[in-house]
């Protein structure tokens, strides 16, 4: 079978079989769309493992990332394991490639100042009673006082948040429940834009589909996560200089939990990691901004 047709079937049985994500999904065709370009449309049976390894070389030269490096790696294995156990190949020339190992990089966290500082430049800006604006600065005090994901957050309903707990209701990955606490500023925050502003943006809407969301777009429509990165890179992102996504406020919100003495495990639970060793990249976080702070004030440091 020819390796084009071979990459379509597979990415198929990803969407329809394995059910994996379409962002994972849009991954893995990527991957193999260039390994196909790499090695032409002959046939999948003639790709041996030092063609692979030259895929996966030039990907190294050209500056790709090691989780990327990494990624790709995950998905030719995969699919040449899929040609073998389906009969499309006979032997499966992926078994000896390597993946690199990723490099841990430590998560952008701005302080706590900087935050008090984009905070209330959003809520002089609402105060106005723009309904954007309104939105904006409720979106913001949320990220970071829920620390929930960009996708769970777009995902909010109305009837997914708890006024008197303050608490919200989000679907996680893999489709997990779970609830999730905030505080009053973010609470205060969500009540202004849902007595001020969310009305308004609602009337605009041209289809029914905003109707129960929490956060709508300027047309009406719930908001979508590309809306929300551009509203944090705008104004997280000259704070801490560089491009910035709604990730920063949750790996702020988690840094700054564990620094002001939270236990690990309900940091774990709050930012719905499935593994304890995910959440413990912060306590790496945390030390190195302890050991920062000793150099610059200990006289023997």
């Amino acid at each position: 079978m020819r390796m084009d047709e071979a990459a379509e079937l597979y990415v198929r049985h990803l969407t329809e079989v394995r059910r994996l994500s379409p962002a994972t999904v849009r991954a893995y065709r990527s991957d193999l769309a260039s390994l196909v370009a790499a090695c032409g449309r002959g046939e999948l049976g003639d790709v041996d493992l030092e063609d692979l390894r030259e895929w996966l070389w030039r990907a190294v030269q050209a500056g790709d990332a090691r989780s990327t490096i990494a990624r790709r790696t995950a998905a030719v294995r995969g699919f040449f394991a899929w040609a073998a156990e389906t009969g499309v190949i006979e032997d499966d020339a992926s078994l000896r490639l390597v993946a690199p190992k990723r490099g841990r990089t430590l998560p952008q966290v701005a302080t706590t100042d900087v935050l008090e500082t984009v905070l209330a430049r959003l809520s002089v800006a609402a105060a106005d009673g723009d309904p954007v604006a309104l939105r904006d600065h409720a979106i913001v005090e949320l990220l970071y006082g829920s620390a929930v994901r960009v996708s769970e957050l777009c995902g909010l309903d109305i009837d997914d948040i708890d006024p008197q707990r303050r608490t919200a209701r989000v679907l996680g990955k893999g489709a997990k429940e779970r609830v999730v606490p905030f505080g009053l500023p973010a609470m205060a925050a969500v009540d202004a834009y849902l007595v001020r502003g969310r009305r308004a943006l609602l009337s605009r809407r041209s289809a029914p589909d905003g109707e129960a969301a929490l956060f709508l777009g300027a047309r009406g429509a719930r908001i979508a996560p590309r809306s929300v990165y551009a509203l944090v890179a705008r104004e997280l992102g000259p704070e801490l200089g560089g491009t910035v996504g709604p990730h920063a406020l949750r790996h702020s919100a988690a840094t700054h939990l564990l620094d002001g003495g939270a236990d690990l495990r309900a940091v774990q639970e709050i930012l719905g990691h499935a593994s304890l060793g995910t959440t413990q990249i912060y306590t790496h976080v945390s030390s190195e901004r302890l050991a920062a702070s000793y150099r610059l004030a200990h006289p023997r440091a």
